[in-house]
């Protein structure tokens, strides 16, 4: 890998938890960060939001969304996150994932979940983006974000050190 690219944090946060853990890495690791927004929010309430996500996942909908990066090219490394929505990522993620190039490029997942771990969520970046290497991922219970920055820490350290040689 060539190490003179640049870090990208990509995320996608409804309720915030996963944005706090994109925040608590970006303290820890120089990388840009861009939050992947919906062009057209989910709605507040989170039942609806359920509703929607599990026919966009069921259907492959891929929702337009509102920004863009100029490119993904000057990027070696990318940490994705996102929360976990019916066993993988949200729908806007996939978008993202579409979007781009991640041919050559390092993909390490990060997501928040309510108790289901990371699903398929990996297995499902790999089909997406089968010519990049995707790392361990972490995955943290929204509720314990803010306890776990330690865990969090020790996480990004290891990945770093396994990720630049």
């Amino acid at each position: 890998m060539d190490n003179k690219k640049k870090i990208l944090i990509a995320y996608f946060s409804w309720s915030g938890n996963t944005q706090l853990l994109a925040e608590q890495i970006h303290e820890i690791v120089d990388a840009d960060i861009f939050a992947i927004q919906r062009e057209k929010p989910y709605p507040l309430n989170y039942g609806d939001v359920l509703d929607i996500a599990k026919k966009e996942i069921r259907s492959g909908d891929m929702p337009a969304l509102k920004n863009e990066l100029a490119s993904i090219e000057e990027y070696g490394i990318i940490f994705m996150g996102f929360p976990n929505w019916w066993s993988t990522y949200p729908a806007p993620v996939a978008s993202f994932l579409r979007t781009y190039d991640f041919s050559g490029k390092t993909i390490i997942p990060f997501c928040t979940h309510g108790g289901g771990g990371i699903g398929r969520s990996v297995s499902n970046i790999v089909k997406q983006c089968p010519e990049a290497e995707v790392h361990e991922p972490l995955s943290i219970n929204g509720n314990d974000v803010s306890a776990r920055a330690g865990a969090v820490e020790d996480w990004v350290k290891g990945i770093m050190r396994s990720t630049i040689r």
